[in-house]
C-alpha cells in the first residue's frame, strides 16, 4: 500500500480506475479500427515493481479463494473456470488496482460486498 501510494503521488492524475490500471501495465493492450476490438495480452507499461507487488499480491488471493465463499471469491472461482489461474491472478491485480483507485479518489475506507 505504501509503495502504490509513494509511486502515484496526486491520485486526481486519473480520471478513473482504468486509468491507473493502464499506468501500471494491467489492462490488454488495444489494436483496435474499424469498431473491431483485437485486445492481446497484458501491456507491460509503467512501473515493473508495484505490477509485480499487486500480481504477487493477486496470486496469494486466488490460491486461498477456493475455500472461501463470499462474493469475491466466487468470482474468483468463476474466472479459474475460464482461464488459467496466472491470467486468473493479473485480473485479480486489476481489479485490486481499480479499487485501490476508488479508495483513494473518493478518501473512503474499504468495504466489502
Amino acid at each position: 500500500a505504501t509503495a502504490l501510494l509513494a509511486a502515484i503521488g496526486d491520485i486526481g492524475q486519473f480520471r478513473q480506475g482504468r486509468d491507473l490500471a493502464a499506468w501500471l501495465g494491467l489492462v490488454p493492450r488495444q489494436h483496435s479500427s474499424g469498431g473491431k476490438d483485437c485486445l492481446q495480452g497484458i501491456s507491460k507499461r509503467g512501473d515493473s515493481y508495484l505490477r509485480t507487488l499487486l500480481i504477487h499480491g493477486a496470486r496469494a488471493v486466488v490460491r486461498t479463494a477456493t475455500g472461501k465463499d463470499d462474493a469475491r471469491s466466487d468470482w474468483i472461482k468463476r474466472l479459474l473456470q475460464r482461464r488459467n489461474k496466472n491470467i486468473a491472478a493479473v485480473a485479480v491485480a486489476n481489479k485490486n488496482a481499480r479499487i485501490a483507485w476508488a479508495l483513494m479518489s473518493k478518501d473512503t475506507d474499504y468495504q466489502p460486498g
